[in-house]
């Protein structure tokens, strides 16, 4: 088994990050995955929800995703989504800002959004 696995996270308009990892976590259809190294293959659909990417230099990435798919095959894991924030890019307080409008506005899928950035900045 490799002691790393090699992972690509791409939103539509731009690739957010690449490198080695040892450990991937993210939030599908089915509910919260974890694929380490040496994991079967899998194909699923993203939930919006954080990202967390443990680096093999031993560092945490942070991500916001909204909506995409996930998929691993030969320690190559690929994270596909209409929109990906990492939480150091995340402005707090817009993004506090847009839960506001988006729960007086009763806009479920704005408030979702603006929830999914904060649980981002939280997990980093």
């Amino acid at each position: 088994m490799a002691a790393e696995l090699h992972v690509e996270l791409v939103a539509a308009d731009r690739q957010v990050w690449s490198g080695e990892a040892t450990l991937v976590v993210a939030r599908t259809t089915s509910g919260d995955i974890g694929v380490m190294p040496g994991h079967q293959p899998l194909l699923g659909v993203l939930e919006s929800g954080p990202v967390t990417i443990r680096t093999s230099a031993g560092e945490t990435v942070v991500a916001a995703v909204h909506g995409g798919f996930i998929s691993f095959a030969d320690n190559k894991l690929s994270l596909l989504a209409e929109i990906v924030e990492l939480a150091d890019e995340i402005d707090v307080q817009r993004a506090e800002r847009a839960l506001e409008r988006a729960k007086s506005a009763a806009d479920a899928g704005a408030e979702r959004r603006a929830d999914v950035r904060l649980r981002a900045v939280a997990t980093r």
